[in-house]
């Protein structure tokens, strides 16, 4: 039951967000909290309901940090809980770090299965530093390969890694942390451990909401001091314009209020709260007031951003700045310059609305980082990771614009002299047989492995490496690949560490169209055994398009325009069909990986083309002259 608080704190609110490594079931526990609480009563149908974009959805992953809040009752009354449900994927920890700036304490996850894996101790560190309260929630545990001791004391371990780093006090609060098993899907929870996959005592998810209630503080802030509200999200609205979510550290909050505007550049003016928001259930609904501890959304200031404070008129006192891991993974963004440009689908073309996007992403994302280039029509934009920067050029994409965009290079530091590159720490899943053909990939790669182990007792092993991020770009193709896809591989930034040498990602090379035109049937059946092509019969192709892939390391001019010659012989196998083997089609993300050096990807709403940078078969010759001589 709530405990008792200080009298500036309120007892009727708790605000919690749930980390987890990605597809440990976060999303899926919302869907039953919601559901329990009575908060989406008349909705049917309820399935990962916080993942609402079109690319969450596809991908199976939550991108964005979202917030819901439902009501559970106590004997004292009932307590609202503001759940913030956060991205488990790596490339996202911006949205992680954010969402944790607006809680008072955690639930992380644990798959019952595969246990802490990269994530949850990027998740976990980042929780602790920030001094908030750990509740373990082992999900999953009706998994038939459920191991719920062994995963148990992994996470304590995990956790006992962590806190040798905190004072001794924050340590020993860690070491005490509670233990829930639970099956969000079946949505029951249980304080008691299972016994095969059983837990007769678990109805519902009572427990979990008790062990919040319990475990979680209430919301520290004086709702009689000077307004300070932190600017920790942002949406919008075709009838509100720029909404600003916040969460309020002090004082209260009216509608129509005015409020002193605190910016990144120091400077302070007031401005009109229009509109005061709250979160019920799945929806936001009007609010005349607000105080200390609640999460609320406000519009009426059409430049606010994320970190802004808004306080008081009076006696203004910012609060200090959001501040995320830097970013690691660079590429480079631009207008569509191949020779079909503007026949892809596209509406936006042109230079201004591109730079004027990539101004507005900023706005949003605090995880990326936009520069000039040399060329006034091309960008450099810099991310966690390839997915984060892949679902960047996707939503572009599907807004209607055409891009050129460069192969994925790491982000590299000077430190005392020396270039330092960042380093990821690798953790892979795959059955035993498939040990050695792994390791000599990533050794290729310059990957070192640190630990191998078994998964559980059918024959698979868990290895975790450490190796530079730039070996990481394109793994992942050739490791499903190689494991028939029954690999499973995550990782996380594991810092900056001197630069590895040269390294070769590809072991393929290119086949490149000649000339421009149209794709025949009979040109791909007599280059059929050139290799792999990602065009079909009809496509039209130019000078300099990537249309295939050579199994050589080598790159190879091709016609794939080339017309059968017509005579007045007929031929006894002449009316044959020619049969074609299927096209491989290349996603976004595959082409980014199959990307090498000399490449880029041609970006449109209907089409996604592997292009050459230099499209000249004769400049590009001179510049492998260029670069042989370089390295000589």
């Amino acid at each position: 039951m709530p405990t008792a608080a200080p009298a500036r704190m309120r007892t009727d609110l708790r605000n919690v967000a749930i980390v987890a490594h990605v597809d440990h079931g976060k999303t899926t526990l919302v869907d039953a909290m919601l559901r329990q609480s009575g908060a989406v009563a008349g909705r049917t149908e309820l399935d990962r309901v916080m993942d609402s974009g079109d690319l969450e959805r596809e991908k199976g992953i939550t991108i964005l940090a979202k917030n819901t809040a439902v009501t559970w009752p106590t004997p004292d009354g009932p307590v609202t809980i503001n759940v913030v449900d956060t991205p488990g994927h790596a490339d996202f920890g911006g949205e992680v770090e954010r969402g944790l700036s607006m809680v008072d304490g955690v639930l992380l996850l644990v798959d019952a299965s595969e246990g802490p894996l990269p994530q949850t101790r990027f998740v976990l560190r980042k929780a602790l530093a920030a001094h908030l309260p750990v509740v373990l929630v082992v999900n999953k545990v009706d998994r038939p390969d459920a191991r719920i001791d062994a995963v148990v004391e992994e996470t304590h371990d995990l956790l006992l890694d962590l806190a040798g780093d905190l004072e001794e006090d924050a340590a020993e609060q860690v070491l005490d942390m509670p233990v829930l098993y639970a099956s969000a899907r079946a949505g029951r929870a249980s304080r008691t451990r299972p016994r095969d996959g059983e837990m007769p005592d678990a109805q519902n998810l009572a427990p979990l909401f008790e062990a919040i209630l319990t475990h979680v503080p209430p919301p520290d802030g004086n709702a009689q001091a000077p307004l300070q509200a932190h600017v920790t999200n942002l949406d919008a609205s075709s009838f509100l314009g720029r909404i600003a979510l916040c969460r309020i550290r002090a004082g209260r909050l009216h509608k129509g209020q005015t409020v002193a505007w605190c910016r990144e550049d120091g400077s302070i003016r007031p401005v009109r709260i229009t509109e005061l928001l709250r979160t019920e259930g799945l929806e936001r609904v009007p609010a005349t007031s607000a105080k200390a501890g609640d999460l609320i959304a406000i519009a009426g200031i059409a430049e606010i951003t994320i970190g802004d404070t808004l306080a008081d008129v009076d006696d203004p006192r910012p609060l200090p700045r959001i501040t995320v891991d830097e970013p690691v993974i660079a590429m480079t963004i631009g207008v569509n310059t191949s020779p079909l440009a503007g026949r892809g689908g596209g509406r936006k073309l042109t230079a201004r609305l591109v730079r004027n996007r990539l101004e507005a992403e900023l706005v949003g994302n605090v995880s990326i980082r936009v520069s000039p280039t040399d060329s006034p029509d091309t960008w450099e934009v810099q991310g966690r990771g390839e997915l984060a920067l892949a679902v960047l050029v996707e939503t572009m994409r599907r807004e209607g614009f055409e891009l050129t965009v460069g192969k994925p290079q790491v982000v590299t530091r000077i430190v005392d002299g020396v270039q330092h590159e960042p380093y990821e720490l690798l953790t892979i899943d795959v059955p035993e047989e498939h040990i050695g053909a792994v390791t000599e990939l990533l050794a290729a790669r310059k990957g070192r492995l640190e630990q191998l182990g078994a998964v559980s007792g059918d024959g698979w092993v868990r290895l975790e490496f450490t190796v530079p991020s730039r070996g990481l770009i394109g793994f992942r193709t050739e490791f499903l690949t190689m494991t028939r896809g029954t690999g499973i591989a995550h990782h996380v930034f594991d810092g900056y560490r001197r630069w590895a040498g040269e390294l070769r990602t590809r072991r393929s090379g290119s086949l490149v169209a000649d000339r421009s035109g149209a794709v025949t049937g009979y040109a791909l059946s007599q280059l059929a055994d050139r290799g792999t092509f990602f065009v079909e019969p009809g496509a039209a192709v130019y000078a300099g398009m990537v249309v295939g892939e050579n199994p050589r390391a080598e790159d190879l001019d091709v016609n794939v325009c080339r017309e059968r010659k017509l005579t007045n012989m007929r031929s006894s196998t002449g009316e044959e069909l020619e049969r074609l083997a299927r096209p491989r089609i290349l996603g976004l993300e595959e082409a980014l990986e199959f990307c090498a050096a000399d490449e880029c990807v041609e970006v449109a709403p209907e089409v996604v083309r592997v292009r050459k940078v230099m499209l000249d078969p004769t400049q590009r010759a001179r510049q492998r002259a260029r670069d042989r001589a370089a390295r000589a």
